[in-house]
């Protein structure tokens, strides 16, 4: 069975919309090391429409192993437009999400990254799809912005790994709780 993993930037607060705004000062090599490494041992990324959309506006024109690996990777995006994706191995998803979601976990293959997407992981939190929730946590409250557990049902979750950062942030990988 794939694992499907959720990486999002968090804030103390527990906002996860807007990085952009507030992950900056926070940001470290070794967090980008992560990341690649995510990256590297899945074989596809889920991605939601907007994060599509800012990713697809970013990462073609880049350059690094970053780069190579987010244009490499095979990517699903959950949407309902009707243009063409047009960065390289894009697809759009098709059919229920969590069904298509369920089936894709039982395929063989490597991990599923989901970067941001914060509505995505929201719905796939409240489904129980989630195999792995790592937030990157910035020492910053921001007061305003979308809460990844807002709207998720009570559920019990085991840390599994924390890496603290330099600049004050914190990774912390969670699993679903036996």
């Amino acid at each position: 069975m794939r694992k499907l993993t959720a990486e999002l930037f968090s804030t103390l607060d527990g906002i996860v919309s807007g990085p952009q705004h507030w992950h900056g000062p926070y940001f470290t090599e070794e967090a980008a090391r992560q990341t690649e490494e995510s990256l590297a041992t899945s074989d596809l990324m889920l991605l939601g429409g907007n994060t599509y959309d800012e990713h697809a506006g970013y990462w073609p024109t880049a350059e690094g192993r970053m780069a190579d690996l987010m244009n490499g990777i095979a990517k699903l995006v959950v949407t309902s437009r009707t243009e063409p994706l047009e960065w390289s191995n894009s697809s759009q998803l098709s059919g229920d999400v969590e069904t298509s979601i369920r089936d894709l976990k039982e395929q063989p293959g490597g991990d599923i990254l989901i970067t941001g997407s914060v509505a995505l992981v929201k719905s796939l939190l409240t489904a129980g799809l989630l195999d792995e929730l790592r937030l990157i946590v910035d020492p910053i409250i921001v007061a305003e912005g979308t809460r990844l557990f807002d709207t998720a049902p009570p559920s019990a979750w085991s840390l599994t790994t924390t890496t603290p950062h330099p600049t004050g942030a914190i990774t912390l990988t969670y699993t679903p709780a036996p």
